[in-house]
């Protein structure tokens, strides 16, 4: 199995290009299922889009990549796909349900695993089942998978979720484009990457429309043309690499972005007191020389994002003070704190609350990856500390991290894998 080595304390210099963004391809993938050939353009080439592509495949999707190039073409030519998920190909990817709305609204059924992905949390599919009732579904869990029907068709409804969720938005959105009649979705996840297949759907002829917390679909309006999209970046991978720099970062330039997704992130770090200087496609980072404590919540977008939750944390162990992260999103999303420990963090858990006491020096240590934002936090650990770190289970950085030690590499880092 493969490890991350790091020799820490090298000041990082140069340029960093995000990529396309993983939690954005991944929805528009299973739209493509609704669709007749798509081309998709900047497509990262991480674990979880390999997983999804297989999972399209054995649906009945003809996909080619071309990897040099990052272009995705999809072709559905069968006219009858395979509605069965099955779990060996839906158990290390919590994306894989979100075939579940687009097979059911084309085909009337749907047989799919429950799924899997990081152990951060219940996060259970709940809310994606009551939306797709909603549209009138008859659903039943049956030995693993959810089995799903609408002999009559989904027809369009009016749907309050009870809490914010991203999966369940999108799987309603996309049951919702191929249901009779108007959906109109209340209290919604509204990401950028939602954003983002709100406009790939667009493409398609599907009358859909963003006001606020709501979504309003007017279902089963394809024209189904062909289509071409670019992936927007990733912001999650933008706000790590941010993170890097203003640790460690003699000057670091963030390439290939939009700074309007990234708002909460950069007033973060301007209270800690990190230099940025921001244009529209890009950031330039400088390492923060006295790092101001935050008291910071986790909340849907467009507040901080829990999936920044475990790399801020690495920033405040170099704040003067004791810095608070609340996470209110996930119940089980501090699994990195023991390993941050191991390193010589001082962190206290209460409550969901995160107590984080600076300025400490971390020293290099072996380590243990137990998700995928967790596994990148021990690499920003590993970046400042003293000595080496070793990281295990480095699978879980590639789910979501595209050629992530090479962007660090050409940044003068001293990390490779093992």
């Amino acid at each position: 199995m493969q490890k991350l080595l790091i020799r820490g304390e090298k000041e990082l210099t140069g340029n960093i290009t995000i990529s396309g963004s993983k939690n954005a391809t991944l929805p528009i993938l299973a739209a493509c299922i609704l669709a007749r050939k798509v081309k998709l353009l900047n497509v990262p080439l991480v674990k979880d889009i390999f997983t999804m592509m297989e999972l399209l495949n054995f649906i009945g999707l003809k996909l080619s990549l071309k990897k040099k190039s990052k272009i995705l073409d999809l072709d559905n030519k069968n006219k009858k796909l395979n509605t069965l998920a099955p779990y060996k190909l839906v158990k290390t990817m919590r994306a894989g349900v979100l075939v579940l709305g687009p097979l059911l609204t084309k085909y009337k059924k749907a047989k799919v695993s429950l799924p899997g992905g990081c152990a951060i949390g219940t996060r259970p599919v709940d809310l994606h089942l009551y939306a797709l009732k909603k549209l009138g579904a008859k659903i039943k869990i049956k030995n693993g998978y959810i089995v799903a029907e609408a002999k009559n068709g989904l027809k369009g409804n009016k749907i309050k979720f009870p809490l914010i969720s991203v999966g369940a938005t999108e799987n309603a959105i996309l049951a919702a484009s191929g249901a009779k009649g108007k959906t109109v979705l209340l209290n919604c996840a509204i990401e950028p990457e939602i954003q983002d297949l709100i406009s790939f759907l667009k493409k398609l002829g599907i009358k859909i429309k963003l006001v606020g917390r709501k979504i309003i679909i007017d279902g089963n309006t394809f024209t189904r043309k062909n289509v071409n999209h670019n992936i927007i970046f990733d912001r999650i991978e933008a706000g790590t690499y941010l993170v890097a720099g203003a640790l460690i970062g003699e000057k670091i330039n963030i390439n290939k972005i939009d700074v309007k997704f990234l708002k909460s992130e950069i007033k973060i770090l301007k209270k800690m007191g990190i230099r940025l200087i921001l244009k529209k496609k890009s950031i330039s980072i400088f390492r923060g020389k006295r790092i101001r404590k935050i008291n910071v919540t986790t909340k849907p977008y467009p507040g901080f994002p829990t999936d920044l939750q475990a790399q801020f944390m690495v920033l405040t162990t170099q704040a003067k003070g004791i810095s608070k992260i609340k996470e209110s999103i996930f119940e089980n999303r501090f699994m990195h704190v023991p390993e941050l420990k191991r390193m010589g963090a001082k962190i206290k858990i209460k409550n969901q609350t995160a107590y984080i006491s600076g300025t400490t020096s971390l020293i290099g240590a072996e380590v243990m990856a137990t998700d995928l934002r967790a596994s990148v936090s021990l690499v920003l650990a590993g970046l400042i500390a003293k000595n080496k770190t070793l990281i295990n289970r480095i699978y879980h950085l590639d789910r979501g991290y595209e050629f992530l030690e090479n962007k660090l590499k050409k940044c003068k880092a001293g990390i490779k894998r093992i």
